[in-house]
């Protein structure tokens, strides 16, 4: 069926192609980068240009205690509902590494390097030793030790968003909290700074300041923050009932009541643009839950019980593609295939421009298929990962190659909850 669209779509460029152009090698002591790289990269833990040291002993590009690597070291971070079993999975070398158990967990958050296990007590924080560095013009990929940092927030989070210098997690209820980025990355947990005014709010780090977005009736207007919470602007846009939160190349999308808020800073002046649905939309069918490929300005959400919208925000276009149930999806962008679960367990491709059905596969085990409301589809520039959870597996989908499994990775424990990290 072709879907609803608000606006013509076209594919993105290819940012793959340019993330890996830049990407930059160490290899033992030596560096192997092109010379046009070796200058303006100089960045202190806010991405910031900082002041050229009068000597220069470690390679550019150095991180203590990390290996740098020539291509991202992605890690799936997977827990157990049940028994409390957490473990990260090495989609690089197939090992997995087992860490403390972790009861009532209730879901799992990440931030590109850090896990964030959730339970009705406490946010428990794991450094899964896998990350990137992105700096415009080239990136840096690390790995280096999995291990547990602590309890980060004595209550369950609702949102958890970091830059490189702060992390903000946003509470179920209370005031969200704000942790600096070093003490975590060196394995303690730093005291919170508090924030008022931020009760269910979503707090995102953006351009070396804070962007919330409040939730709840009547509260509509998105602030702008210093890092020590005082409020420096309020966007002119509003953003009724904001749910969801998303960051992108292009800026910081939240979810409003009317369709998306795209916030952008230029020059430190920050602006918002509201993409909105173009026609009425129940609460129901809002796009609330954006799941993305990191550093993609492709954004997917599932609307109500039998569709999936898709956000292209560079083009500012919602396509509402007709699926029928489902319980996950996701899109790599740049003309790749919308990527639903349905349901009945079945993984099932769709061409976004014209909404039609390309390949479906029956993938999840028959006894996990009416209970896996649990399951996602993490995504990266080739594969595809899924967790299933009555067959204590995961698979691994070659998306371009008509969704052919390409790796099962047993676990021994069920995956009721999995997020990716190193991207």
């Amino acid at each position: 069926m072709t879907p609803r669209k608000i606006r013509k779509t076209r594919p993105a460029t290819a940012l793959s192609r340019a993330v890996l152009t830049g990407s930059v090698l160490l290899a033992g002591s030596g560096l192997l980068a092109g010379s046009g790289l070796l200058t303006g990269c100089l960045h202190d833990s806010g991405g910031q240009p900082a002041a050229a040291p009068k000597s220069s002993p470690a390679p550019h590009g150095y991180v203590e205690g990390a290996e740098e690597t020539a291509e991202p070291q992605p890690r799936l971070v997977l827990a157990d509902a049940g028994t409390g079993a957490v473990g990260v999975l090495d989609l690089i070398t197939g090992d997995i590494t087992r860490l403390k158990r972790t009861d009532g967990v209730r879901g799992l958050l990440a931030d590109g390097r850090f896990a964030h296990l959730r339970t009705d007590r406490a946010t428990h924080t794991l450094d899964t030793g896998s990350w990137t560095v992105d700096h415009g013009d080239h990136v840096h990929y690390y790995r280096a030790a999995i291990r547990e940092v602590g309890p980060i927030v004595a209550a369950g989070a609702a949102h958890v968003h970091s830059d490189q210098a702060v992390t903000a997690v946003s509470p179920a209820r209370g005031a969200g909290e704000l942790f600096d980025r070093e003490g975590l990355e060196g394995g303690t947990v730093p005291r919170g700074k508090a924030l008022p005014g931020t009760d269910g709010a979503a707090i995102v780090p953006y351009e070396q300041h804070l962007l919330v977005a409040p939730a709840g009736a009547g509260r509509d207007t998105v602030e702008v923050r210093d890092r020590d919470g005082a409020r420096v602007a309020t966007l002119d846009e509003p953003c009724a009932e904001a749910r969801g939160a998303a960051v992108t190349r292009r800026g910081v999308v939240f979810g409003c009541a009317d369709g998306a808020l795209l916030v952008s800073e230029d020059k430190g002046t920050f602006g918002a643009e509201k993409i909105a649905y173009g026609e009425e939309v129940s609460a129901a069918d809002r796009a609330a839950d954006f799941r993305h490929r990191a550093g993609s300005t492709t954004l997917a959400a599932r609307s109500g019980d039998d569709a999936v919208w898709v956000l292209d925000v560079t083009d500012r276009a919602w396509t509402r593609i007709r699926t029928g149930p489902v319980v996950a999806a996701n899109t790599a962008g740049e003309g790749a295939p919308l990527l639903t679960l349905g349901g009945d367990g079945a993984l099932t491709a769709y061409d976004i421009a014209t909404g039609k059905r390309t390949v479906r596969k029956e993938l999840l085990t028959k006894s996990a298929a009416p209970g896996a409301t649990s399951a996602v589809i993490e995504i990266d520039t080739t594969r595809a990962y899924v967790n299933d959870a009555a067959a204590e597996k995961v698979y691994e989908i070659d998306y371009n190659d008509g969704l052919r499994l390409a790796r099962t990775f047993p676990l021994g424990f069920a995956p009721t909850y999995m997020v990716e990290t190193g991207r």
